[in-house]
């Protein structure tokens, strides 16, 4: 297994972690962090052993975004070339995690700020604490609202009312309001995230993984798709996974009485 510089991994009976690990700048953000993310989920993708990522913060916040001193700072000093391709890199984080085959979830204690925000928004599943919150704040700073594919993905999850006042202003989002507004798919208290989140994992793990992987692709096309198009899209995907292994196996351990053993083929 690869050793990242940047963060904290760890893969564990299929489970693969990704923990922001610089809490003594609430896991902000830099180039090397980005590149990282980038290229680790990058190559998840041809991982068929890996059959869950979770992604987290370590100390009081999971991310604040882009560290305004070792990314903002620097920014300054490039040419617009330069710019785009870190744009363009940070960008290719977000989509990696949409286009993984795995289930993604964002485990959220405190800030999830800037991109922060928009890494924990383009995960799967997002379980948050009660002291998790979130903030769109690229207005903030002068720049658009729409940052990493966030103005196609934030109307999708909470509505468009909701997700223009949220790009606009990037006021604070509080747990309670994410549960409300879609935005998170549970809230527990601070102490039981953990246990949150391996309830998850566990349910996720012995599902079948070619068809959530079917089921997350679905979901992104279907985003840009027409009805007509969407039902004939699922059911040539329903058609393909009938004909699969796994869907012989979970017959195979019903009529047998016993629990399935899926292979994600």
């Amino acid at each position: 297994m690869k050793r990242w510089e940047h963060f904290d991994y760890d893969e564990h009976d299929g489970i693969a972690t990704l923990t922001f690990s610089r809490p003594d700048r609430l896991n902000s953000l830099t180039f090397e962090v980005y590149a990282d993310v980038r290229d680790l989920t990058d190559s998840l993708r041809r991982r068929r052993d890996v059959k869950v990522l979770v992604i987290r913060g370590r100390g009081r916040g999971f991310c604040s975004g882009g560290d305004v001193d070792e990314i903002i700072g620097e920014l300054l000093k490039r040419g617009t070339r330069e710019v785009f391709e870190f744009a363009h890199m940070t960008g290719a984080c977000v989509r990696n995690l949409r286009e993984l085959p795995q289930p993604v979830i964002a485990a959220v204690n405190g800030v999830a700020a800037g991109a922060g925000a928009v890494l924990a928004a383009a995960s799967d599943i997002r379980v948050l604490a009660e002291s998790a919150s979130f903030r769109f704040l690229f207005t903030s700073v002068g720049l658009s609202g729409g940052d990493m594919g966030i103005c196609w993905l934030l109307p999708r999850i909470i509505g468009l009312g909701r997700a223009t006042e949220a790009l606009l202003l990037g006021d604070k989002i509080t747990s309670h309001d994410a549960l409300a507004w879609g935005l998170a798919s549970r809230v527990v208290a601070d102490d039981q995230l953990d246990a949150a989140v391996a309830d998850y994992v566990s349910r996720l793990k012995d599902m079948a993984p070619w068809g959530l992987a079917m089921t997350k692709e679905m979901v992104n096309r279907a985003a840009s798709t027409d009805y007509s198009s969407a039902i004939e899209m699922e059911a040539f995907t329903q058609t393909l996974l009938m004909t699969a292994e796994d869907f012989r196996e979970f017959h195979a351990g019903f009529t047998g009485k016993r629990k399935p053993k899926y292979l994600g083929r």
